[in-house]
Formats: structure tokens, C-alpha cells, sequence
């Protein structure tokens, strides 16, 4: 099994690949200038199991945040062709923040 904190890095980069160099791990600075990225891990997600009393698989759950000012942003579909290489992954929200006019796509997504 791979290490998580090598899965966890591997991870970042490729979204930082997508979404270019404000992408966050945890959280954003003050107010970054739009389009950013936010994704952090929160646990073990579906699809993990044992065998022999050994973790044969860990499944990783992780949220995505992306934020923008741009209608029909294609990084949203760069984001989703990315994201599907990973083993399970769900757009869990779309939502225009009035205060500062974002448009913020939210995913769940097992690596």
C-alpha cells in the first residue's frame, strides 16, 4: 500500500496541474484573487478494507473546492476529467455566493 502522505502529495500536485498555483491544502489566505482551489483530506473513506488483519486498501476522503468568477469555467471540467482517476468522486454542491460573487463547486472524492 502506498504511503498516504505520498498519495496525499501526489494528489495536491495534480490538482495544482489543473487548477494552477492557488491551489490550498486546509485553507486559502485572506480573500485570495479568484479562481482558487481548497482541498483537504477528512479521513478514511468507502471502499477500505482488511485482509488477514492487514489494510489491503485504504480509500481516502477528500473535498475539493473550487472558486470563481467565470460562468462555464472550463477548469470545472478539467477538475471532473481529473478526478476521474480516482476510485469514487461526486459533485456535492454548486452555489453563487452573493457576498462575493463566486461561483463555488464543491466535490467529494475517494483516492
Amino acid at each position: 500500500m502506498t504511503s498516504l502522505q505520498n498519495r496525499l502529495k501526489a494528489f495536491g500536485a495534480k490538482l495544482a496541474g489543473v487548477t494552477g498555483t492557488k491551489t490550498y491544502h486546509y485553507h486559502a489566505p485572506n480573500r485570495p484573487e479568484a479562481p482558487y482551489t481548497v482541498w483537504a483530506e477528512d479521513g478514511e473513506g468507502d471502499g477500505s478494507f482488511s485482509a488477514d488483519t492487514t489494510k489491503a486498501e485504504q480509500n481516502i476522503h477528500i473535498y475539493v473546492d473550487y472558486f470563481t468568477l467565470t460562468e462555464f469555467d472550463q477548469a470545472v471540467d478539467d477538475i471532473q476529467d481529473l478526478l476521474c482517476e480516482s476510485s469514487e468522486w461526486r459533485l456535492n454542491d454548486v452555489m453563487h455566493e452573493d457576498e462575493t460573487n463566486l461561483i463555488h463547486y464543491a466535490w467529494e472524492v475517494n483516492i
